[in-house]
């Protein structure tokens, strides 16, 4: 329930503008709850102008639109764009009236939450990539306004791509006294060239860098990943996550004989990084592997995704008995025949992991009508697991009804991603499937057996579990949003493909 003082906040806002030219009446402890009310009903000049008489000495945007004692609600899933600009506006108001005088020192414009469909009324929305443009144009504008007096420190998220990627470079290498000093806590790097990621990765400050995240068009090999990993040590990163293909051997390198020791010098640097708790290294080759990589790591991941790393009885055999298993909440072991290559190992490892998993991923695993009794029986531990994803996997309707109804004695289960049905496919469908070939089914079929699946959780009582087969995977925000740039990315490096395939068949002939 919302408090009096909110409900006065709200009402005030309300009024916009009359509370602009009332603001120097309203006191200090008032400004957070004023400014949530404002951002709640998009008030953009009053966002404004509460931050360019910001009379604390830190501004935290994910705290004040967080639940709170006088406001419950949360607002940090609208990353409304003309809220947020009035913000950055209202920063540079500030910053520009207070030459001279110490007011605000940190702005932490961390915490917001980029989801499918935002709450904002306006109906748009600024992304993190969008935020990361904005905040580094108003540091480079005010720097070449000459602003002086006192820095302020702003902590951001920041995105970087090569259509953004000039304009965070001059921001972040802005030099003293630089009016705004962007800073970054968490960092996901997408289309860029290696260079470019090593230069962005040591002006963000790698001392004090949380996640990284080097996703899908930065080609790197692990030779570059170990060079950026010797460069910056990252001593407070909890997350890392890289693109497919980056823990693979050098092109034209010699092959490792025995230790891998481009692996061994990664392994090394990830050993420490002692806050390390998150690992992604989906579709790199790390078959008998995996000891090398998780063996030097001093604290226990929770999150670990090796999904289509070609892992062997040995790999998997090692995850069964290793310390991180025990502490494992998020896993994902896609693109493994689990249950056919290596069933004793798999199992041990799920039932050691099964206090404390909360998401599991097992897509494109060849699990079968014939496995559905033994992975019931294997999840049945796995009393706090949340999300269960099974895409890919060749199930028949009458299998996953069977599926369901173990899936039912879950306490905690919320989400289940599952197959459309062998049944829905025409009859001979290979698996695993490509894209095309996955969305070729009977559309119909598909809908009364997924009616049937959801009676299943109804009968059970638990309509408090959410079904869905996403084909075209999960929701991704930032690449949402970039989706076009990616595009235009994806085809200048099909373009300098060809023309490399070309010259090379010139010198042949």
């Amino acid at each position: 329930m919302r408090s009096l003082r909110c409900l006065s906040a709200e009402a005030l806002a309300a009024h916009a503008p009359a509370p602009l030219h009332s603001l120097d009446c309203v006191a200090r402890d008032l400004y957070p709850l004023l400014f949530k009310a404002s951002f709640l009903l998009e008030r953009t000049e009053l966002l404004q102008a509460l931050l360019t008489q910001w009379p604390l000495a830190e501004f935290r945007l994910g705290a004040l639109l967080a639940p709170g004692a006088d406001h419950p609600g949360d607002l940090r899933d609208r990353p409304c764009r003309p809220c947020l600009e009035a913000c950055v506006r209202g920063l540079r108001a500030h910053v520009l009236r207070a030459e001279g005088r110490a007011r605000l020192r940190l702005v932490d414009l961390t915490g917001l939450r980029d989801v499918q469909e935002p709450q904002c009324r306006c109906g748009h929305t600024l992304g993190r990539w969008g935020r990361t443009a904005l905040l580094a144009r108003a540091c480079s504008e005010l720097r070449a306004e000459h602003a002086t007096g006192h820095p302020v420190e702003v902590l951001a998220d920041l995105f970087v791509t090569e259509g953004n990627f000039e304009g965070v470079v001059c921001a972040l290498q802005l030099a003293d006294p630089a009016p705004l000093r962007l800073r970054c806590a968490t960092l996901r790097a997408d289309s860029l060239r290696p260079a470019q990621l090593l230069q962005v990765v040591h002006l963000a400050g790698p001392e004090a860098l949380r996640r990284l995240e080097v996703v899908h068009n930065v080609r790197l090999h692990a030779g570059l990943v170990e060079e950026l990993l010797a460069r910056g040590r990252f001593p407070r990163l909890t997350a890392l996550t890289l693109p497919a293909n980056a823990l693979d051997a050098p092109p034209q390198g010699p092959a490792p004989q025995g230790e891998d020791p481009h692996l061994a010098a990664i392994a090394r640097a990830l050993g420490q990084m002692t806050q390390l708790t998150e690992l992604s290294v989906a579709f790199s080759t790390l078959t008998g592997k995996i000891q090398q990589l998780l063996g030097p790591l001093q604290t226990p991941l929770r999150t670990l995704d090796l999904a289509n790393c070609a892992l062997s009885h040995e790999d998997m055999a090692f995850l069964a008995s290793c310390p991180h298993t025990t502490h494992l909440e998020v896993l994902d072991l896609s693109g493994h025949d689990l249950v056919s290559l290596y069933p004793s190992t798999f199992f041990r490892l799920l039932g050691r992991a099964a206090p404390a998993l909360r998401a599991l991923t097992l897509e494109d695993c060849g699990l079968g009508d014939q496995h559905v009794n033994r992975v019931v029986l294997g999840l049945s531990p796995c009393v706090q697991l949340q999300e269960l994803r099974l895409l890919g996997n060749p199930l028949s309707a009458c299998a996953l009804r069977r599926l369901f109804a173990g899936l039912c004695e879950l306490p905690r289960l919320r989400s289940i991603e599952f197959p459309v049905p062998r049944d829905c496919y025409p009859e001979g469908t290979a698996y695993p499937q490509d894209q095309p070939a996955a969305s070729k089914f009977d559309q119909q079929k598909y809908e009364e057996v997924a009616g049937e699946l959801r009676a299943v959780l109804l009968r059970a009582g638990r309509h408090d579990i959410q079904v869905s087969t996403p084909l075209h995977g999960a929701f991704d925000p930032d690449t949402q949003e970039t989706s076009h740039e990616l595009g235009v990315f994806l085809l200048q490096a099909f373009r300098s493909a060809l023309d490399k395939f070309s010259r090379a068949l010139e010198q042949m002939e």
